[in-house]
């Protein structure tokens, strides 16, 4: 086992764990009730580098680890699917947990959340979803037939041997990462360069444009409207209600749960977009925190 200190806001060590022959990275922090950090498409563990700390503190034994694919984990030529990373997290959490616990995740890490909450029930005690997403990617019915177009050539140019390496190496550029954040987040004093950095070093992997386009392909998974019904543990559900990806009229399901006291509790965070413990750690920590001291 290796380690390696990374130069976030609070420097948080780094562990390697080797996942069907390709090396994972993953870190804890603190002792006490454990909680299973899921990033979101293209973050990694720096992305909850505002919440770890303040989390460990207040009594939780914090984990995070680094989708394959993403971070600085291995980033292998495959099939990527969500069942994939589900299948790391259980695997994961078998391996170094093995106590019931509370998986937190934002955008598809809160579907994979779900995934694993509702399949394997026996590992969970609750889930935390921060801006959930309904799909690994859209699903052709949920696009309009201009955007439906777009997006399927989009996703032939990025695959293509001819002109996908070409194409995302221009996406990667640290100004266009910074004008996507500018979309997504309300408060453009929250894309910092630490954050644009983040997201920047896993692209210069070799294989990352390979893995790019496979997720682009993939299948969108599940749909949370079928998840729901199976749930059998408490869950919290933080949302921006700024988020132009997953647009806060998507967490009507959530909100009727809560709204018939169905063990789901939903709370809007004003003036945030698609990653708000990013943006307002300082509300989502709080409400995280006074969550779990509820279970």
């Amino acid at each position: 086992m290796t380690t390696k200190q990374v130069g976030l806001t609070h420097p948080l060590e780094k562990l390697d764990w080797e996942w069907r022959g390709h090396q994972i990275q993953y870190m804890v922090m603190g002792v006490g009730q454990p909680l299973l950090l899921i990033h979101g498409f293209g973050a990694s563990i720096g992305h909850w580098r505002k919440n770890i700390p303040v989390l460990a503190e207040k009594g939780y034994r914090v984990f995070a680890l680094d989708l394959l694919g993403f971070g600085n984990s291995d980033k292998p030529v495959l099939n990527y699917t969500l069942e994939l990373w589900q299948a790391q997290i259980r695997d994961f959490w078998a391996a170094h947990i093995q106590k019931p616990t509370v998986f937190v995740g934002n955008s598809i890490g809160g579907l994979l959340s779900l995934m694993v909450m509702t399949d394997y029930p026996e590992i969970s005690a609750g889930g935390v979803l921060i801006n959930c997403a309904g799909g690994l990617n859209h699903r052709p019915d949920e696009l309009n037939l201009p955007l439906r177009l777009i997006m399927g050539t989009f996703t032939k140019l990025v695959s293509s041997p001819l002109t996908g390496k070409f194409l995302f190496n221009r996406i990667r550029q640290k100004h266009r990462i910074r004008n996507t954040l500018y979309q997504v987040y309300r408060d453009r004093k929250a894309v910092t360069d630490e954050l644009v950095e983040i997201l920047y070093q896993p692209s210069c992997d070799p294989t990352a444009q390979q893995v790019f386009a496979s997720v682009l392909s993939a299948p969108a998974g599940p749909k949370p409207t079928d998840l729901l019904p199976k749930l059998q543990h408490p869950l919290l559900v933080l949302w921006g209600d700024k988020d132009p990806w997953t647009p806060i009229k998507g967490a009507k399901i959530y909100q009727e749960r809560a709204n018939l006291g169905l063990d789901v509790e939903f709370y809007a965070i004003p003036d945030a977009g698609h990653c708000p413990h990013d943006e307002n750690p300082e509300m989502v920590n709080e409400l995280i925190l006074k969550w779990l001291d509820k279970l």
